[in-house]
């Protein structure tokens, strides 16, 4: 990470923006508990990172309900990473990702790298399948989804909307690389839509300069299992045998259905 290298204090700096990158905004006394840090050692790395414009601060939290406890004084500050804070944990890994995929799309073609991004997306949603009941609504199966990812540091929510719900993922771990290969995205919408038993739409993304990654869940079209049962899970051992993409429609926007994260 640029931002801290070389000494405990910048170790400790680090934490603190990798806990916010991990689970989403947060105040002084919740990374202080997560992190077993002091409050006034929070808070002096907080300054350090707002300094350079790594995190920002809010009364409210960026997105999702604010369920804190109200009491007496000023209510505690949110601190978020922004986008130059995401941005700074990129690494030679990911370089070195980049570099690969760039290989097999020279030597195997864009397919290949298709097939790669499937057979990666695969395991995350054999993970999470049997965390999803089809016989929920969508709006619910949305819900757990967005729990499961955020669990897994993509800092996802669930918001209404007039024909659906958007799930909103705030973090993207491999944005960098979905930035040049969309197939990452491409294939992440196919998943959500099997998961989730229903045509899904990706609205917006991390990867394609957006502030966040949207995906459109229509809840009133949403099928039951007992009616249309949704695809199995990706066997990732089968990758070899084409899996045909998720129809998302024809948007009147040309920007509008994009699929890249």
């Amino acid at each position: 990470m640029e931002i801290v290298r070389g000494s405990q204090a910048r170790g400790a700096q680090e934490r603190v923006a990798r806990a916010l990158l991990e689970s989403g905004p947060a105040t002084v006394a919740e990374l202080a508990e997560r992190l077993d840090l002091t409050g006034a050692a929070v808070r002096k790395h907080l300054d350090d990172l707002l300094e350079v414009g790594h995190v920002e601060s809010s009364e409210r939290p960026p997105y999702g309900p604010d369920n804190r406890p109200r009491g007496r004084g000023r209510p505690a500050r949110f601190y978020h990473l922004t986008q130059a804070g995401r941005d700074s944990f990129e690494t030679a890994y990911e370089d070195v990702a980049v570099g690969a995929l760039r290989f097999v799309a020279d030597t195997a073609g864009s397919d290949a790298v298709m097939d790669f991004a499937r057979r990666r997306v695969a395991e995350m949603e054999a993970q999470y399948a049997d965390l999803l009941d089809l016989r929920d609504a969508p709006a619910e199966r949305a819900e757990l989804l967005a729990d499961s990812l955020t669990a897994a540091g993509y800092a996802a929510v669930v918001v209404p909307t007039g024909t659906g719900v958007q799930l909103c993922q705030h973090n993207c771990p491999i944005a960098h690389v979905a930035q040049e290969f969309p197939q990452f995205c491409e294939a992440e919408t196919e998943a959500f839509g099997r998961l989730l038993g229903t045509h899904v739409m990706r609205l917006a993304t991390l990867a394609n300069g957006d502030g966040v990654c949207t995906t459109h869940i229509p809840t009133a079209i949403g099928r039951r299992a007992d009616e249309d049962a949704a695809a199995p899970p990706l066997d990732p051992s089968a990758i070899d045998a084409p899996v045909a993409p998720l129809h998302l429609g024809t948007p009147t926007d040309p920007t509008a259905g994009r699929t890249t994260s």
